[in-house]
């Protein structure tokens, strides 16, 4: 997957990674990008065409699809993240109101497109995937579900030639995580590590440093062996 003349529809797209995601798609060529936002955002590069696009709206989701005819890839980068203790439910249903049943939603309205295409969907993750952080636990519950979402459209869409990544970020220099006195990637890098992954195929992306301390061992473990294994078996139903 080539990034050059391809039209990329990123939600989230108006600050921290999603705007970084517009500009890295710009710079590596492509067609077109559609950024998806909440609020009014405008961009000098004629490519880019703005889109309003609040990931728990149906009507905004059905608009959106009228308006993209053409897919090659989705960027599924909108999300949200509070501090929670698990003391109200409301806060894990918030996070996975768009964190999860977001990201699935605009999967499934954009999929057509993206089976014409034979194109990919990316989902921004994290590694609180992987292991929860207990001071955003509702985020972290939210990711972990998303990312076996993740897997499961991978398994089911392979067949229609369309390619499901999962990015792992580690701590990232955004509005979320101001309050963590933590070392943090600039969202540039997530962007670059992000495409990079694409344009190489690779299922699960480690985009910065500190994810990438931990890739080696994800990629050789026993459980992401369990998840090719458990694949084939959509494999073996569909022959």
């Amino acid at each position: 997957m080539n990034i050059s003349n391809k039209i990329i529809l990123i939600t989230g797209a108006s600050r921290g990674i999603g705007r970084a995601l517009v500009e890295e798609a710009l710079k590596r060529g492509a067609k077109k990008v559609y950024a998806g936002t909440r609020r009014t955002f405008t961009h000098p590069d004629p490519r880019v065409v703005p889109l309003m696009l609040d990931v728990t709206d149906p009507e905004q989701i059905r608009e959106a699809v009228s308006e993209v005819t053409s897919l090659d890839i989705l960027i599924n980068n909108a999300g949200i993240a509070y501090y929670d203790d698990l003391s109200d439910r409301s806060m894990i249903d918030k996070h996975l109101a768009v964190n999860l049943f977001g990201t699935y939603a605009l999967s499934r309205a954009f999929l057509p497109a993206l089976i014409r295409s034979h194109g990919a969907i990316v989902n921004n993750l994290s590694v609180v995937a992987l292991a929860s952080l207990p001071p955003i636990a509702s985020y972290s519950i939210s990711k972990a579900a998303a990312f076996s979402l993740t897997q499961s459209l991978r398994a089911f869409l392979a067949g229609q030639g369309v390619r499901v990544h999962a990015v792992l970020t580690g701590p990232t220099d955004t509005d979320m995580t101001k309050g963590f006195d933590i070392p943090k990637s600039a969202p540039q890098v997530i962007a670059q590590g992000v495409f990079d992954g694409v344009e190489k195929g690779v299922d699960d992306i480690f985009p910065d440093p500190m994810s990438g301390s931990v890739e080696e061992s994800w990629v050789g473990s026993v459980m992401k062996q369990m998840e090719r294994q458990n694949a084939s078996l959509v494999a073996a139903q569909s022959n």
